[in-house]
């Protein structure tokens, strides 16, 4: 079984903008085709980027290919426990927790919001 991936906010919107250098942007090709999925904290934070209404249209676009995964009981306790042991944000901690939660592996252009949560797995 192939391994599923969260994608963190700041990773999907480079995506999108053609960031990433050639191996980078193939390997987001790939999890994108095979069904993106996203925090709810992501889309918030995508969807309240001020942007041009064009390219609102494709970050709302991306959004609603995607599978959100919602706040459940079980994602807020782990940020809890997440909050508990370390001095992530908010989001970040709800990020992780999506993840840990869901057995999913992060991918993020922020390694340094997220190096210091035991047993996540980020890209």
């Amino acid at each position: 079984m192939e391994q599923g991936y969260l994608i963190d906010s700041n990773a999907a919107i480079d995506f999108l903008a053609g960031k990433y250098d050639l191996p980078g942007q193939s390997f987001m090709n790939k999890v994108v085709n095979d069904t993106p999925v996203l925090s709810i904290i992501s889309k918030i934070e995508i969807l309240g980027f001020t942007c041009p209404e064009n390219v609102y249209s494709i970050l709302e676009g991306f959004i609603g290919e995607s599978v959100v995964v919602p706040l459940t009981d079980a994602i807020v306790e782990k940020t809890i426990e997440i909050r508990k042991k370390t001095k992530v944000k908010l989001p970040d901690a709800i990020i992780a927790a999506t993840c840990l939660s869901s057995d999913l592996i992060l991918i993020t252009r922020n390694i340094n919001d997220f190096k210091n949560i035991p047993d996540l797995d980020y890209y």
